[in-house]
């Protein structure tokens, strides 16, 4: 077997990137949607430290592994990750409990995969999770070094054997993780934005009270409270696909039928992703 090619590549678990992050920033775990990630600046964060464990390296990309909750479906903010340069986006799933599944057999038949082929030398695992320790074992077997990183306090948020079995280690602090992930200051909370909706569709003028009405109102409220990224993710979304991001469709969802009172029917829930889309591009035209 030849000598492995002087690359490095960079294996993301998202799952443990944002329950530690957000326990870093904000002192205890918060879920997806109260957060915030700069997708550019993590992951060039995370070129940097590839980079200075192995200077001698070209990075060959980065692999991003998350659950998808939609089928095969990325989320607005996947599609984000997935659209930026030198960024695979690979997904598991999400199951019925909300868990996250599948991901870790994909990094390690990645880093088994690549560490075959010899295509790369060095690697940077971002993860915390037991079940990749294999693959690190036969990743090192095949000669690529192992560089491990972890969220403050890495020791009580990554496996101790896994920790054990890399090579070196790393911790990103409070500090550094709040350069790339924060809590929404305006979260796109659903209970909130439902309470809202219902508000305003009680005070509307007659020909507005009905229920499409009703559902219009509620999805121009949530629209309105999306951030910039949150808009940006959208349109990452609709550059390889139609209709609304599966996060955000669970939402409206939720959201509509609090307004109205009842789950929606077929026909209004076309009429919801339709006027979803409308009030979006408007925002998107009027923001140029």
């Amino acid at each position: 077997m030849g000598q492995a090619m002087d690359r490095c590549a960079v294996f993301v678990d998202a799952g443990y990137l944002f329950a530690q992050g957000s326990a870093a920033i904000a002192g205890s775990k918060k879920p997806r949607s109260e957060l915030l990630l700069d997708a550019p600046a993590v992951v060039e964060n995370l070129v940097d430290l590839v980079c200075a464990k192995a200077p001698d390296c070209r990075i060959l990309r980065v692999y991003w592994y998350d659950g998808a909750i939609g089928g095969s479906r990325p989320t607005s903010d996947q599609a984000l990750v997935a659209n930026l340069d030198d960024v695979k986006l690979r997904l598991g799933f999400i199951n019925s409990y909300g868990q996250q599944k599948g991901v870790d057999s994909l990094i390690v038949t990645d880093l088994i995969e690549l560490a075959r082929l010899n295509s790369i030398s060095d690697a940077l695992l971002l993860s915390g999770d037991e079940d990749v320790r294999v693959g690190v074992q036969i990743a090192q077997n095949y000669g690529v070094r192992i560089h491990l990183l972890g969220v403050a306090p890495g020791r009580s948020s990554q496996s101790q054997q896994l920790l054990q079995e890399a090579d070196t280690t790393s911790e990103w602090d409070r500090r550094t993780v709040a350069t790339f992930l924060s809590v929404r200051e305006t979260a796109v909370a659903t209970e909130e934005v439902a309470e809202a909706a219902k508000t305003a569709a009680a005070t509307t003028s007659p020909t507005a009270g009905f229920v499409s009405g009703k559902i219009e109102v509620a999805v121009k409220a949530f629209v309105e409270e999306l951030v910039e990224s949150d808009i940006k993710g959208i349109e990452a979304y609709w550059q390889r696909e139609r209709g609304v991001p599966p996060d955000l469709d669970r939402k409206l969802l939720r959201i509509c039928g609090n307004a109205i009172g009842r789950k929606l029917e077929p026909d209004e829930t076309r009429d919801m992703r339709s006027c979803f889309r409308s009030a979006v591009k408007t925002r998107i035209e009027t923001s140029v």
